[in-house]
């Protein structure tokens, strides 16, 4: 029902950043909560951030004080921006859509830390 795309992933060095969007499309009714998985091959997808239609946001340790999400309510868009890049941040970032049990996500974009 909710079609998620992501964009701006890539290949960047250590320290550097990257911000990644998401633009839903489709019937979106409120309250909802956007947020940000990841996944490395063989482990769990994680969350990474969320925030809520009152603009909650959650933020995993490991991504704190270097990650930010932020959402444009008109565009229908989530965004995540990620600086102090490292090695440990390498995945596939997913986009992900909630309303109660009705769930979305996104195909991923591959996010690559390395020199």
């Amino acid at each position: 029902q909710v079609q998620l795309v992501e964009s701006g992933g890539g290949l960047v060095q250590p320290g550097g950043s990257l911000r990644l969007s998401c633009v839903a499309s489709g019937r979106i009714f409120s309250p909802y909560t956007m947020a940000w998985y990841r996944q490395v091959p063989g482990k769990q997808r994680e969350l990474v951030t969320s925030i809520g239609s009152a603009g909650t946001i959650f933020y995993a340790d490991s991504v704190k004080g270097r990650f930010t999400i932020s959402r444009d309510i008109a565009k229908n868009s989530v965004y995540l921006q990620m600086n102090s890049l490292n090695a440990e941040d390498t995945a596939v970032y997913y986009c992900n859509y909630r309303q109660y049990s009705l769930i979305s996500w996104g195909q991923g974009t591959q996010v690559t830390v390395s020199s």
